[in-house]
């Protein structure tokens, strides 16, 4: 510890207790700067605001007309709206409510920027889709704090709702949202997109003989191996029990099938400790990609099949629909 080390290990050396240790410290080093969304209609007023942003290390993206913020919504994904007041297509309460219309943007908050400064107008504001009022002209401070500590506290309140409790992953229906935007670019770019549904296999023999407790570590140790071994462009989800989902943009299946199957044969030689001998694990792996305009369903089906054929070969292998 003197000479600078974070962690120690004595005794045996545990594959999965190592995993676990390099997830949490290199979780906590990664570090993604705050999104913002900025809606003005002055040019001038949005560049101000973007630039005193920018030069506190947060990310934006600029809006002039407002009724193209739904589809940018979709492809910036921001952790925070700036919107302005009065707009001549429509005012910043009319399209804080059409916002507010959509599921997935229902918690990202909205901070009104405007010269108004009557108190009767903000709250109105603030009770129709807002979080808060910023009165022009702002002093760089304030506003950056202000932006800080919303988008902050949202990632936090999000993680909960779209993460899974035991592994950090993200949960079902998030996976499903991500596989859907990933599709929507995809089919925009005319990239290639696959999409893997991985299954742990024999996994109800391993809680029956080591028990619960174990099989959550063989899930939480399946989850880490694959956040350490897949890009950051791609989405990890628990799909459900001992069932996860992966999401690989711009991945052909040939390339997708390549690099899941050299992470089966890794994770297969991981050993947990246990009695009366060690456990080793290995999973089953359906892998599709997108063709024509193929649906989410779809492609959700045709991994699953792809995964079963996987299970019903002999288990431990990569199928490609």
């Amino acid at each position: 510890m003197r000479a600078g080390g974070l962690e120690f290990f004595t005794g045996t050396l545990d594959a999965s207790s190592l995993l676990e240790k390099i997830e949490i410290f290199t979780r906590t080093a990664h570090y993604e700067p705050i999104r913002v969304l900025i809606i003005d209609d002055s040019r001038a007023q949005a560049t101000h605001t973007e630039r005193v942003l920018n030069n506190a290390g947060i990310v934006t993206q600029t809006l002039i007309e407002p009724i193209q913020a739904i589809g940018v919504l979709a492809e910036f994904q921001p952790d925070l709206i700036i919107l302005d007041m009065y707009m001549p297509e429509c005012l910043g309460t009319e399209l804080a409510k059409v916002i507010r219309q959509h599921e997935r943007y229902v918690s990202v908050p909205i901070i009104y920027l405007s010269a108004e400064d009557d108190l009767d107008k903000q709250l109105d504001a603030m009770g129709e889709g807002g979080d808060d009022f910023l009165t022009k002209p702002i002093k760089p401070s304030h506003l950056i704090a202000t932006v800080r500590t919303r988008a902050t506290r949202a990632r936090s309140l999000k993680a909960r709702i779209v993460r899974d409790s035991l592994t950090g992953l993200y949960n079902h229906t998030h996976s499903l949202q991500l596989l859907e935007d990933a599709r929507f670019r995809a089919l925009r770019d005319n990239r290639p997109l696959s999409f893997a549904m991985l299954d742990i296999d024999h996994f109800k023999q391993v809680n029956d003989t080591f028990g619960h407790p174990m099989g959550d570590r063989v899930i939480k140790s399946l989850a880490l191996f694959l956040k350490q071994r897949l890009r950051k462009t791609d989405h990890i989800g628990r799909y459900g029990g001992e069932e996860f989902a992966v999401v690989l943009p711009d991945t052909p299946a040939e390339a997708a099938c390549k690099v899941l199957n050299e992470i089966r044969q890794r994770f297969a030689e991981i050993r947990f400790p246990a009695q009366p001998q060690d456990l080793s694990c290995t999973f089953s792996c359906g892998i599709t990609e997108l063709t024509g305009n193929a649906e989410v369903k779809v492609l959700t089906q045709q991994a699953d099949e792809a995964l079963y054929r996987a299970k019903h070969g002999g288990r431990n292998r990569v199928e490609r629909y």
